[in-house]
């Protein structure tokens, strides 16, 4: 994490007070929540809509924080105390975060597109940890708040930081990238997450894109290489880039050349190696992830010959493909942390070539942003289903009905079961499992399916 005395600090933004006094304070990480202070930490206070952080200056200072800022439009600072008045608190944090990633002699991975962000950050930091001090975005600190944060919690001595870059709207990921200065990024695919926003999936892919604009000179952009929206884009691109593709098309710099589906993750060779890779991680999509994950490895110098035991150490950021079991031996697939029809029938072809179940069961809910084709989206979730794969289909939330709706014409009224409220579902659910049962959980977010996997597991 950032060490530096008070007086450094003020040096690395724009500071409207004197505060010469309390120079050598030594200042240790930095933290925006006063419940959760470490000793030596810069406390950054932010004016919330019900919540001023100011209120909580000097009680942070009480419990060990060695100083804080203090936006320069609250009235009263305690300037008895070691701060910093800055115009504002979170642009200051980002400058902070700026200059200090700038100090460090750190390589910086950015990684965005609509799925598997996340899964192939933690797989690029499994990969790149056999051979390196990495540190990676925690959570989903991946935005103009969380990434400031993550990068500000580097080390000195960290060589590779792998840092998602997530967005809702155009210019976000612009902002981010030029803030970390990668020197390798990913975009691991264009899906419809955004389209509320963003209306088109051209648009997305221009969003998503525009993490090229901090890429260094010269740097490493990888691409899904199946996608048309990025590699046409690509090609228009007027800085100095290197360019890899990852995918299932032999026209890609990585492909795979054999796939096996296993009970607990996925076996594969791929065109450029003999060796045989094993991911502890479900669903042959996530080879894809993979892939990408392995290219920017390469990129560092790390062989093959090792990745197996990085990708064998990868730890997936909770709900994502998660295997669990509930109170009656069911086997249960938590991928609720979020949906969009691309994720969503990726992990519904998964279930249903699972072998060794005698009963499978699909509990999905609405995926949000979608814009104004929602319902058709949800709707044609549904028609897709396989009734001689799939036993029953349980949905949640206004959405969900329209999945339920699509399903309703192949597997009858008796399989398909649509639920606005959570505890209804729930209590329907747990009359049909048992141990030979498997359910596969996913929706955006915001409907909270976890909940669901939560009371399967109650005793």
């Amino acid at each position: 994490m950032i060490k530096r005395t008070l007086k450094q600090i003020a040096q690395m933004i724009s500071v409207n007070n004197d505060q010469s006094k309390f120079g050598d304070v030594q200042i240790s990480g930095v933290s925006i929540d006063s419940r959760k202070i470490s000793s030596g930490n810069l406390f950054i206070p932010f004016k919330g809509e019900q919540v001023d952080g100011h209120k909580y200056v000097e009680d942070s200072i009480k419990k060990g924080a060695a100083a804080a800022l203090w936006q320069s439009d609250v009235p009263n600072p305690p300037t008895h105390l070691p701060i910093l008045i800055v115009d504002d608190c979170l642009k200051a944090l980002q400058d902070l975060a700026r200059q200090y990633r700038n100090e460090l002699p750190v390589k910086v991975i950015g990684i965005t597109g609509s799925n598997g962000k996340t899964t192939t950050k933690d797989m690029t930091a499994s990969l790149l940890s056999t051979s390196y001090n990495v540190k990676k975005t925690e959570g989903n600190y991946n935005n103009h708040i969380g990434l400031p944060l993550t990068v500000l919690g580097l080390d000195e001595d960290t060589e590779i930081a792998v840092l998602e870059m997530g967005m809702s709207g155009r210019g976000e990921i612009e902002f981010l990238t030029k803030l970390a200065c990668p020197d390798a990024v990913v975009i691991t695919n264009i899906g419809e997450s955004h389209l509320l926003d963003l209306g088109s999936r051209e648009a997305i892919a221009e969003a998503k894109l525009e993490i090229l604009q901090g890429l260094k000179e010269n740097g490493l952009a990888v691409l899904h290489g199946d996608e048309p929206l990025l590699m046409d884009r690509i090609h228009q691109f007027k800085g100095n880039v290197q360019v890899q593709t990852f995918g299932r098309k032999k026209s890609n710099d990585l492909y795979p050349t054999d796939i096996i589906q296993l009970d607990q993750g996925n076996r594969f060779k791929i065109n450029d190696s003999t060796e045989t890779f094993e991911l502890p991680v479900l669903g042959t999509h996530n080879i894809m992830n993979a892939l990408a994950a392995m290219l920017i490895a390469r990129y560092f110098s790390v062989p093959y010959e090792i990745m197996n035991k990085g990708l064998a150490n990868t730890k997936l950021t909770n709900m994502r493909m998660e295997l669990v079991e509930g109170v009656k031996g069911e086997k249960i697939i938590n991928d609720a942390y979020n949906a969009s029809p691309t994720s969503m029938m990726a992990a519904i072809e998964l279930v249903s070539n699972l072998k060794g179940y005698e009963q499978i069961i699909l509990v999905l809910g609405d995926m949000l942003e979608l814009g104004p084709q929602e319902e058709q989206y949800h709707t044609q979730i549904g028609e897709g289903l396989n009734p001689e794969k799939i036993d029953l289909l349980f949905t949640y939330g206004q959405l969900g009905k329209h999945i339920a709706k699509g399903a309703y014409s192949s597997f009858g009224e008796k399989r398909v079961f649509a639920f606005t409220d959570k505890e209804e579902l729930i209590i329907e659910l747990e009359k049909y499992v048992h141990e030979k049962t498997l359910v596969l959980v996913k929706a955006s977010r915001g409907m909270k399916l976890e909940d669901i996997v939560t009371a399967l597991q109650k005793k």
